[in-house]
């Protein structure tokens, strides 16, 4: 079971975007846990607006326009439990995977449009999130 005692999930959110804290970090969890993955971590997850999103997309991917989430991997990948080749160790001796950002606006945008909460639409995208911060990439 993974040490969630010891794991430092950090969410940042403006109060504008009303989450469930918990319920972000106990998806975290429970996807590292799924992923065999059992040492304590550290995530951070910053819900933010369109305008920031898009920022952050054309400054690292080029790409002019808003998108739903985004994930900056720190490690080169943890799959099975195991880290790549140019593992990084930080002295607070967790394992840093890295950020993810999510677009509040468009995460409602897209909870609409499937019918679901917003809850739903972000736990979706933050687990999506995981799977590329340990990675495990879609074509």
């Amino acid at each position: 079971m993974t040490n969630n005692s010891l794991s430092k999930i950090i969410i940042n959110a403006n109060s504008r975007y009303p989450i469930r804290r918990k319920k972000i970090k106990d998806l975290i969890l429970r996807t590292l846990e799924s992923l065999q993955i059992f040492e304590p971590v550290y995530v951070e997850v910053d819900i933010i607006g369109d305008r920031k999103m898009r920022e952050l997309k054309n400054k690292y991917l080029g790409i002019d326009e808003t998108t739903d989430v985004l994930s900056f991997p720190l490690q080169e990948s943890v799959i099975n439990g195991r880290v790549g080749d140019n593992f990084v160790e930080f002295p607070d001796h967790l394992l840093h995977l890295g950020n993810i950002f999510v677009s509040y606006p468009q995460a409602q945008r897209q909870a609409n449009l499937h019918k679901l909460g917003i809850d739903d639409e972000i736990n979706q995208l933050v687990e999506h999130s995981i799977f590329h911060l340990v990675g495990i990439h879609h074509e």
